[in-house]
């Protein structure tokens, strides 16, 4: 009954049987094991591209990392205004960069627009008081559970190369996009300009594991010492590989996140249907945001309910995984119908 967060689940049992399994023999350090070479061939058959691959262990590290790669010191970063990199990450961002500046834009549900990147991408260039324009940040799928279509994603691409902006792409929670999308991995990537991206694995059944996929290849050789430098080059990456494989094998990655948005669906269609409940969103991930009476909040807290309050009290942000239950979320629902029903009595 814990919908903080998909963070707070464990790992899908294949991911640990991977790890039992990379841990039975001797296998070359930092990278160069046969492991981590799969790795790199899957997710690039599965992108449909020859692209390089960087795992790191955690998502601050793979957006910092590889948006330090794509911005100078003097560099602005274009990103929403509640985005991860902005408001969760601690200023990682700007402490890799050494400096760049990030510039937050607004933006319905979580997603900017084309509109602000052709607007403000060439503001400043060339005069030496100001930061330059140098790279976009956007979230897939966003942190209030929206996701950009691949027609957003393409247009804030072009406008990224007409400004000359470099192009990333923070995939935490990639999966749960693609899958309510229903495109291919390329066309919402590379396909529509996206550089970088930040593959997310840990909350989607991983025990902890993100991986850098570099589409252009050209920023490679930086990545690989910015990691080192930043302490992210695993002596015995296998055991990131080995995570990764098994997320990937027999598209597993993609039926943990179908599960989890179907979770998300049956939790937001419940809540609709209930006289006293607002959702905020549509739901279009595995992220649900309703407004609740402070009576009903409190007394799904008492019976042991697990929920984030964002952004105000009777403001909730619930979250389905991999391994949410069925009854988990009925069990919910009905004890929110109970107590919406007394609290209009």
């Amino acid at each position: 009954m814990d919908f903080r967060s998909d963070n707070v689940t464990g790992a899908h049992p294949k991911v640990l049987e991977a790890l039992v399994a990379a841990n039975r023999e001797s296998v070359s350090s930092y990278g160069e094991d046969p492991i981590s070479a799969r790795v790199t061939r899957k997710l690039s058959e599965i992108f449909e591209t020859d692209c390089t691959v960087f795992p790191v262990a955690t998502g601050s590290a793979a957006n910092a990392l590889a948006l330090a790669t794509m911005t100078p010191p003097w560099g602005a970063i274009f990103c929403h205004e509640v985005s991860h990199v902005a408001v969760d990450e601690c200023g990682a961002p700007e402490f890799f960069t050494g400096g760049a500046k990030l510039v937050n834009l607004g933006g319905k549900g979580g997603k900017i627009e084309a509109g602000e990147i052709e607007a403000r991408g060439g503001a400043g260039k060339g005069v030496v008081h100001h930061v330059q324009p140098a790279s976009v940040s956007i979230t897939q799928a966003t942190e209030f559970g929206t996701v950009y279509r691949q027609d957003e994603i393409a247009a804030i691409g072009a406008a990224c190369k007409r400004h000359g902006l470099r192009y990333h792409m923070d995939g935490a929670r990639f999966a749960n996009a693609l899958v309510t999308l229903n495109r291919s991995p390329a066309d919402l990537t590379w396909r529509a300009g996206i550089e970088a991206l930040s593959f997310g694995a840990t909350k989607n059944g991983a025990l902890g594991v993100e991986a850098v996929v570099l589409f252009d290849k050209t920023m490679a050789a930086e990545f690989e010492l910015r990691r080192k430098r930043a302490g992210h080059l695993f002596s015995k990456m296998r055991f990131l590989s080995a995570q990764l494989e098994a997320y990937l094998e027999g598209d597993l990655w993609l039926a943990n996140a179908r599960h989890a948005n179907a979770m998300a669906k049956r939790l937001a269609d419940g809540l609709a249907r209930l006289p006293g409940s607002k959702l905020e969103n549509e739901v279009e991930a595995n992220e649900i945001f309703v407004r609740l009476p402070e009576a009903a909040v409190a007394g799904l807290e008492h019976e042991g309910f697990k929920f984030y309050r964002w952004d105000g009290a009777q403001f909730l942000r619930l979250v389905t995984a991999w391994n949410t239950e069925v009854q988990a979320v009925d069990a919910f629902l009905a004890a929110a119908k109970r107590l919406l029903a007394a609290n209009a009595a």
